[in-house]
């Protein structure tokens, strides 16, 4: 196994291991019900949709949410393509995860988990990936679960930008690679994470 193959695991596992002892969690991702989509658009005009294998994240009772993308499990329907992704465009040997981090007003939170009411709202989310950071707004729906847990939907999708995260260069190459007249910069985002209560 090369150097940045272990460097990138020791990374990947510290950090869920950092992750799932964040303090006072309330909630947990159900990874199963969950899954975080994005489109992108080539030549103009074919869109496709991606997403990704592997999500972790966590509600904790002050109403902070975290999210963290393996993105290593990008799933664009093509090996090959997944394999060029990785390499060329996330460079997942030295950015190995993508988070997102926000925060829910821990009062509205309990009012959607103890009086069992739907919300909609628009809130802060400050995205980290391939060394950068950008807030972003997202519109979404928070509903209760039963057995106390939460489902977030967004209502609109989050548009990211290459631009904002260094990642110009590597759609060049995976145009150029790929021999297309074009690849989109601004991708979006869309996601259905279902939260359960903690053990």
């Amino acid at each position: 196994m090369r150097f940045s193959s272990l460097a990138r695991n020791a990374l990947v596992a510290a950090y869920f291991l950092a992750f799932a002892a964040t303090a006072q969690a309330r909630l947990s991702l159900d990874q199963n019900n969950s899954s975080l989509e994005f489109i992108s658009t080539k030549n103009n005009s074919v869109a496709e949709s991606h997403s990704f294998g592997t999500l972790s994240g966590s509600v904790a009772a002050d109403g902070s949410v975290e999210l963290a993308i393996e993105l290593d499990t990008v799933n664009t329907l093509i090996e090959i393509r997944d394999e060029r992704v990785r390499k060329m465009l996330f460079d997942t040997a030295n950015f190995p995860l993508a988070k997102i981090a926000a925060k829910v007003d821990a009062a509205l939170l309990e009012q959607i988990l103890e009086a069992k009411e739907t919300v909609s709202l628009d809130i802060p989310v400050t995205v980290s990936l391939h060394g950068q950071k950008k807030a972003v707004n997202a519109s979404v729906v928070l509903a209760p679960k039963s057995g106390g847990g939460l489902l977030a939907v967004t209502t609109r999708p989050i548009l990211i930008r290459a631009a904002d995260f260094s990642l110009e260069n590597g759609i060049e190459l995976l145009r150029k690679v790929a021999g297309l007249n074009s690849i989109s910069s601004s991708v979006p985002v869309s996601f259905r994470l279902e939260f359960v209560p903690t053990r």
